[in-house]
């Protein structure tokens, strides 16, 4: 029986600011105890941007991302993001692909808060995203990061740790995907 190992792949689509790229690895990797790569940069697609909203729909980011299951994919945008019926989004994933994309644009330190609060939205937003990436849903235990954020506030009071249950449940995907 061949066995696969479960990989994470963080890929930058459009500019990016190398530090995010440098950091954010370490995280997902305690997150997920799984190796991460960084993939050289990608382009934005031209299709996704909507010049009436100003903004990238989330859904055509994720189609450009590749797929290699069992490697989760995450695209990391410094672009403002929305999906259809929604005024933004701060990511979106596609748990069938095990594609996911998250943007740094709405996370950003707002003036009178530290800096270092970026650094926390974007590790809890990516964490989020790649847990949807390997098939978890919401969760509506405040003590877990696959909580639903409709705001920066929801998303600052969220841990960036999964709860126990969604944490089984992560490990019984991970599981699923090592064995063939």
């Amino acid at each position: 029986m061949a066995t696969f190992t479960p990989q994470i792949a963080l890929q930058p689509l459009g500019s990016m600011d190398a530090i995010v790229l440098a950091w954010l690895p370490g995280p997902l990797k305690g997150a997920f105890t799984l190796p991460v790569v960084v993939k050289p940069a990608g382009l934005l697609p031209a299709h996704a941007y909507d010049a009436a909203r100003r903004q990238y729909r989330s859904a055509d980011l994720l189609e450009c991302l590749p797929n290699w299951l069992p490697v989760r994919t995450l695209g990391i945008v410094a672009v403002d993001l929305y999906a259809p019926g929604l005024n933004f989004v701060f990511g979106e994933a596609d748990p069938g692909r095990g594609v996911a994309v998250v943007s740094l644009w709405r996370l950003q330190a707002r003036a009178g808060e530290p800096e270092s609060l970026w650094a926390e939205r974007t590790v809890k937003e990516a964490v989020h995203e790649l847990g949807h990436a390997f098939g978890l849903d919401h969760c509506q235990q405040v003590s877990c990061v696959m909580q639903f954020s409709n705001s920066l506030m929801e998303a600052d009071a969220k841990p960036a740790r999964f709860c126990t249950r969604c944490q089984k449940e992560l490990q019984r995907h991970l599981s699923a995907q090592t064995a063939c």
